[in-house]
C-alpha cells in the first residue's frame, strides 16, 4: 500500500462533478488514506481510511466524472460518524444478488459460492453450483435481468445486486428504489484484458476474500506475462481478423478494444488494429472484405449444437469462401455451446493468449490452440 492523499485523478474529478453536479458522488475528504495501487485497470481509485474504505468507479463513457462510489465497512464494524458521500456497502457480502454467469464463475474460484443468494437469466449460466442451489432453493431464480422478480428478490433480504451497466441506461427501474446497493460491474469497460482482469482485487474486497483474489490475480498476470513475452519481439507477424457477418453488419472491435490488444499481444497484425476505437464498430461486409481478404487467419465465434464446418460456413454466406484463410483453410472456430469462452475468459486471458499464440505461432509451442479454438473441419 501507498501512502497518500487522494490521487490527483481521483481529486480533479471529484472536483469537476461538484462543478456540474454530474455523477453520484460530489465530495472528497482532505484527510490522507492509503492509496492501493492498480496495475492496469484504469477505471477503478480505492482508498483505506480508518474504520472503511472508499472505491470509485470511473464512468467509462465519460472519464471526466464519477460512475458509481463505494464506501466498503465491515460488517461487525459501527458506521463511523465522518463518511464521505457514497453508496455504503457492508462487507463481506452475505447474500448477493449476480446477475452474469462470468461474475458467478469468478465468485465460486475466489471461494465465495455461499454467497450468492440469487442470481438472472439462469439459462445462460452453466455452474454447477448455481444450478444445484436453484434446483435447491438455496439460490433463487430471478428471472430475466430485464425485469427480475422484485417480490423475491425483496424476499431474500438481499445486501447487494452485482450487474453490469451500460451507456445511458437510464437507471434500473424499481431496483433503484429498493435501497440495496447495487454493484456496478464495468470491468467489461477497460480498455485491456490484464485491467478487467484486475477488477477481481475488487470483487475480493466485496466477498471477503481480498487476499485470496491478490494471489489469484498476480497468478493469471505472470502467465499472461509468460506467454506475451515469447512472441514480443517476433518479427514475422500473420495478419488476422475475426467473428462474423451479423445480418446486415459486421461487427468489428476496435484496435484499442480488450481483443485488438490481446491479438497484439499475441504476436499478429490485427487487420484493423488501426481503428482507435476501444468498442465495436458495424462495418458492410465489402469494408471487411477489402481490408481481411489475404488476412492469413480468421477467428470465428459462434453457438451451436455442433461444432461448424467449412461447408457450413460456405452455406451461411457464400462470399465467405472468398477470404484467402477460408480457402487455405486456416480458419479457427470457438463454439461457445461447449466451450465457457465468455465464463472464463475474461478473468483468466492468460488462457485466450496462450490459444492464440499456439495458432499463431505454433513453432513456439505446439498444438493449434485447442482451449477455446480450434481448426474447423471440412
Amino acid at each position: 500500500m501507498k501512502k497518500s492523499g487522494v490521487s490527483v485523478w481521483f481529486a480533479v474529478v471529484l472536483l469537476l462533478m461538484s462543478c456540474t453536479g454530474g455523477g453520484k458522488t460530489v465530495s472528497v475528504r482532505s484527510g490522507g488514506g492509503d492509496t492501493l495501487e492498480w496495475k492496469y485497470a484504469v477505471n477503478l481509485h480505492a482508498v483505506s481510511y480508518e474504520g472503511y474504505r472508499v472505491v470509485a468507479l470511473r464512468n467509462p463513457w465519460d472519464t471526466l466524472r464519477i460512475l458509481h462510489t463505494y464506501i466498503l465497512v465491515g460488517r461487525d464494524r459501527p458506521l463511523p460518524d465522518d463518511l464521505p458521500e457514497g453508496t455504503v456497502v457492508r462487507v463481506p457480502l452475505e447474500k448477493a444478488v449476480v446477475y452474469s454467469s462470468v461474475h458467478c464463475g469468478l465468485v465460486d474460484e475466489l471461494g465465495a459460492s455461499p454467497s450468492v443468494g440469487g442470481v438472472c437469466d439462469l439459462r445462460y449460466i452453466d455452474l454447477p453450483y448455481i444450478k444445484e442451489g436453484c434446483r435447491t432453493g438455496v439460490v433463487a431464480d430471478l428471472g430475466s435481468s430485464l425485469n427480475p422478480d422484485i417480490e423475491k428478490l425483496l424476499t431474500l433480504h438481499a445486501d447487494a445486486v452485482l450487474l453490469s451497466p451500460f451507456e445511458n441506461s437510464g437507471g434500473y427501474g424499481r431496483l433503484d428504489k429498493l435501497n440495496i446497493p447495487i454493484i456496478e460491474c464495468a470491468d467489461y469497460m477497460e480498455a485491456s484484458a490484464l485491467g478487467r482482469a484486475e477488477w477481481m482485487r475488487f470483487y475480493g474486497m466485496l466477498f471477503g476474500k481480498e487476499a485470496e483474489a491478490d494471489s489469484l490475480f498476480a497468478g493469471v498476470e505472470a502467465e499472461y506475462l509468460r506467454w506475451a513475452g515469447k512472441v514480443a519481439h517476433r518479427k514475422e507477424k500473420p495478419t488476422v481478423f475475426v467473428d462474423l457477418k451479423a445480418g446486415g453488419s459486421w461487427y468489428v472491435p476496435g484496435g484499442r478494444s480488450t481483443v485488438g490488444r490481446m491479438l497484439a499481444d499475441a504476436g499478429s497484425e490485427y487487420v484493423f488494429g488501426y481503428m482507435s476505437n476501444g468498442g465495436a464498430v458495424p462495418l458492410s461486409f465489402e469494408t471487411v472484405y477489402e481490408k481481411a481478404a489475404a488476412a492469413d487467419y480468421w477467428l470465428i465465434k459462434y453457438n451451436a449444437a455442433g461444432d461448424k464446418t467449412y461447408r457450413e460456413l460456405k452455406n451461411d454466406y457464400a462470399p465467405y469462401t472468398g477470404f484467402r484463410a477460408f480457402r487455405e483453410r486456416r480458419v479457427y472456430g470457438c463454439n461457445m455451446g461447449h466451450v465457457p469462452y465468455y465464463e472464463e475468459t475474461p478473468f483468466h486471458p492468460e488462457w485466450l493468449l496462450e490459444d492464440l499464440i499456439k495458432i499463431f505461432h505454433p513453432d513456439v509451442e505446439e498444438g493449434d490452440g485447442g482451449r477455446y479454438f480450434s481448426k474447423l473441419a471440412e
